[in-house]
């Protein structure tokens, strides 16, 4: 990698010494002629003197003339000389001039009259669009040369790509406009749509002239696209970018082979099914007969469930097996259900159904859930016991910290103990600390992996599912929170008991549990 390349910090125009004029002030009417030498800096801005750091002009290369507080025309490269026409430019005072990148401004610009233009920066694969701004060292008096040293307004910044995309590498999220005010000589920088600015294709060392703005923290999922969109990525932070700025360290850039609609995904068995988890546990509100996922997915309703009942204003997440609410056929049906007896959940009045069988009504999948699509059998179910099963055991996943096929840690999210798991195709945002115990089921995860809600956000963003410990509830005693999880499965066992995920400081298993046992719902929906 380059290690010694400096950017242009200046870029002088050397010219001759300007004509004497009998009008030395207000504004000199009509079209004038103008002339830069720029022999000194002849070549190609885009390729980068690594022992110099010069960064030149090349022909055809177009300056922007600033006079008065307007707009009075533009200077074009021809040979070694920059030569234009400017009009109803102002005697007495210095003249100003923006090297825009050769981007073309937004705006119809009208000389003499225009006060100010735009121009966006993305497009980055082929020249660097280098914005600079220089005063003239002499009033302006007339037709004839002047001088002037030109200053970057933006900075060179090397970024270190990793990608299997054949495609561009697009950076979102970024100051990409420059704005030009002619009448206080200023510049604004804000984003274009998704603020892109796109680089190079392929893997290695990628330069980009990015726009002053404040420090970035680290890039979730999606910050970092193929130009193709078929591949997003990751990248590291961003630190305050600074006008005539130099950053050679190099931004780690990862945009892996992981398609968005793949983000998330979990395989389900060995025949190509595969799934996405809901945002956050199953509740609840028996007073409005409402239904939502909790808002985050270490949220749980805790020692409230004790509070449950067919009037209960507040918020439920413990569930005893096949309270969908459906008349389906068991005795208790209601989400508030709260009998000991085991066979009063018989789902559709048999011991041997499951909860998928018949109309599926016993599912609490079937439900019109608030905040996920708010429809009747919009596609949500509780998975089978083999699903599980497969997903903790069995699936093919991602290589995390090291470790094959990591599908699951014990940790701690904003302080609350649970499993996360990782999807099929997972990378670990970069300034989050690896996790460690993976695929292990004792505690020592719940120690060593602690994050905070910011972190798990980027975890989050990358696929990672979490799944509190929530406790259980026998009638309305509530028993665990915080030490164990039990999450129903669709899939019946003998008369009394039916298969649930549990896990505590110990294990993490598919077990069973009493029909009457009061657990947690976590639903998903199918990925095509």
């Amino acid at each position: 990698m380059k290690k010694t390349i400096m950017i242009l910090a200046a870029m002088a125009l050397v010219l001759g010494l300007p004509q004497c004029k009998k009008q030395t002030s207000g504004v000199m009417e009509g079209n004038v002629e103008i002339s830069l030498d720029v022999s000194a800096h002849k070549g190609s801005r885009i390729d980068v003197n690594p022992a110099t750091g010069d960064v030149a002009f090349e022909y055809g290369d177009v300056v922007y003339v600033g006079s008065g507080g307007k707009f009075v025309g533009t200077l074009t490269l021809r040979g070694t000389e920059f030569k234009g026409q400017i009009t109803n430019p102002t005697l007495g005072e210095p003249l100003y001039f923006f090297f825009l990148g050769n981007k073309t401004p937004a705006e119809d610009l009208t000389a003499g009259t225009s006060t100010s233009c735009s121009v966006v920066i993305s497009e980055q694969t082929s020249k660097l669009p280098v914005i600079s701004f220089a005063t003239s060292d002499q009033d302006f008096t007339g037709q004839g040369t002047y001088t002037a040293f030109f200053l970057n307004k933006a900075a060179l910044v090397k970024f270190d790509v990793t990608t299997s995309s054949v495609a561009a590498t697009c950076l979102k999220g970024m100051n990409n406009k420059v704005t030009v005010n002619f009448a206080t000589n200023g510049f604004d920088y804000s984003q274009e749509g998704d603020g892109v600015i796109t680089l190079q294709a392929g893997n290695g060392e990628h330069w980009a002239i990015l726009l002053p703005q404040a420090a970035m923290g680290a890039g979730e999922a999606g910050s970092v696209c193929s130009e193709s969109g078929d591949f997003v990525g990751i990248r590291r932070p961003i630190p305050v970018i600074y006008e005539n700025g130099y950053l050679f360290s190099g931004i780690e850039v990862v945009v892996d082979m992981i398609p968005p609609d793949d983000i998330g995904k979990f395989a389900i068995n060995g025949s190509g099914d595969h799934v996405y988890f809901s945002p956050g546990n199953l509740q609840y509100q028996a007073s409005t007969n409402t239904w939502r996922f909790a808002e985050h997915q270490w949220d749980h309703v805790g020692d409230e469930n004790a509070n449950v009942s067919s009037t209960y204003n507040g918020w439920i997440d413990l569930f005893c097996w096949g309270t969908s609410g459906y008349a389906h056929g068991a005795v208790c049906y209601q989400p508030w259900s709260t009998s000991t007896t085991y066979s009063d959940y018989y789902a559709y009045g048999s011991w041997q159904y499951n909860l998928y069988d018949q109309s599926g009504q016993a599912d609490w999948g079937y439900n019109a859930i608030n905040n996920g699509g708010n429809t009747e059998n919009f596609g949500w179910r509780t998975m089978t016991s083999g699903e599980w099963d497969y997903v903790l055991k069995t699936r093919t996943a991602s290589t995390v910290n090291g470790v094959d096929n990591a599908r699951y840690a014990k940790a701690k999210v904003s302080d609350v103990k649970g499993v996360i798991l990782f999807p099929d195709r997972y990378m670990h945002p970069t300034t989050v600390a690896q996790p460690v115990s993976i695929n292990y089921t004792g505690n020592t995860g719940w120690d060593e992996n602690n994050y905070s809600a910011d972190d798990f956000a980027l975890m989050h963003d990358m696929g990672a599912v979490f799944l509190p410990t929530t406790g259980r509830r026998i009638g309305i005693e509530v028993l665990h929170v915080g030490d164990k999880g039990r999450y129903y499965t669709s899939t019946h066992n003998q008369t009394q008991s039916t298969f649930i995920v549990s896990f505590d400081s110990v294990e993490l298993t598919v077990g069973i549990v009493e029909r009457y046992s009061g657990g947690s719902v976590r639903l998903v929906r199918p990925a095509e």
